[in-house]
């Protein structure tokens, strides 16, 4: 065997290998190319140093191949962090923080602060050009304070008082949309602001969802700390189209904390999004892997037809 044998041997594998990987890559580049991505980034991966980094990365890649990435971001915990270090006490309702004027302080400091600028730094490591700004900015995210919510078990509404905390009501896009057609990234606190100019906390799968909507992203990508949604056997269900959940939720299927994740999903996909992914933010590059593989790394929520495969 001539001296270049063994190495060619091991070249070509390598070879095709990537050949692969660019083959299944490119019809997908192809179908998001200038196309408009919302993701949440929220959960453990925003703790961890190692996915916010393989996160970054993720979102300077998009950029590049000509997708137009728009980051929301949570920041839970931190918030949490702060409050207990100040010593202001913290309860939540329905899973939602009561947000008192000293708390909303806290909130805006955080999030749109130390948080949103942590990880414009993040992508600006990796090379890309990410700017920092929140619902507040040029009346993007325009909210109403929460004053009932449906009671868990009846489902009937019920009066809350949880203090600064709102709802979408109008969502004016006009800065994402300039900042976005240019080479840079947004990358978006969810405080958000009443008529009356007070500032009012978000829920960023809700602040998220409202944005992707109004903009009619091509997709709405929701990091979280799950693998998607499980069938009865706790097996992940890949693909799942609206009257699919639906049915789901009906018979039981889909449960607990995972309904109303799935009935926003619905909401958002009836505006006019083609479709939302709830995916497992613990997996590094769950991204690139969602978006450029053919199969996904967590569960999509359709219309009427599947959507990975198209």
């Amino acid at each position: 065997m001539s001296k270049e044998g063994p190495q060619t041997a091991r070249v070509i594998p390598d070879a095709q290998e990537k050949a692969a990987i660019l083959a299944e890559a490119l019809p997908h580049l192809i179908r998001y190319d200038e196309q408009t991505i919302v993701i949440k980034f929220g959960g453990n991966a925003m703790g961890d140093e190692a996915l916010s980094d393989a996160f970054a990365k993720d979102i300077v890649y998009l950029k590049q191949s000509g997708v137009n990435p728009i980051v929301v971001h949570g920041g839970g915990p931190q918030i949490a962090a702060m409050l207990k270090k100040l010593e202001i006490k913290s309860d939540f309702v329905h899973g939602l923080r009561v947000t008192d004027k000293p708390t909303v302080e806290v909130v805006e400091m955080v999030l749109a602060g130390a948080i949103n600028k942590e990880i414009v730094s993040a992508i600006n490591r990796q090379g890309g050009k990410a700017v920092g700004i929140c619902g507040k900015d040029a009346n993007l995210m325009i909210a109403k304070q929460i004053t009932e919510m449906p009671d868990p078990e009846s489902n009937i509404m019920k009066a809350v008082d949880i203090g600064y905390v709102g709802d979408p009501i109008e969502v004016n896009p006009h800065i994402v949309e300039v900042i976005s057609k240019s080479d840079l990234i947004p990358v978006i606190a969810p405080v958000g602001v009443s008529r009356e100019g007070q500032t009012l906390n978000i829920n960023a799968d809700t602040f998220a969802s409202a944005l992707a909507a109004r903009m009619k992203a091509k997709r709405l990508l929701l990091l979280t700390d799950v693998t998607g949604v499980l069938d009865k056997d706790k097996k992940l269900i890949p693909e799942l189209t609206v009257a699919e959940a639906r049915e789901m939720i009906r018979n039981g299927t889909i449960s607990g904390g995972m309904i109303p994740k799935i009935e926003g999903c619905i909401e958002v996909v009836e505006a006019g999004v083609e479709a939302v992914v709830i995916i497992d933010g613990r997996v590094p590059h769950c991204v690139l892997l969602e978006l450029f593989t053919e199969h996904g790394v967590g569960t999509l929520v359709g219309g009427a037809k599947k959507k990975k495969r198209d």
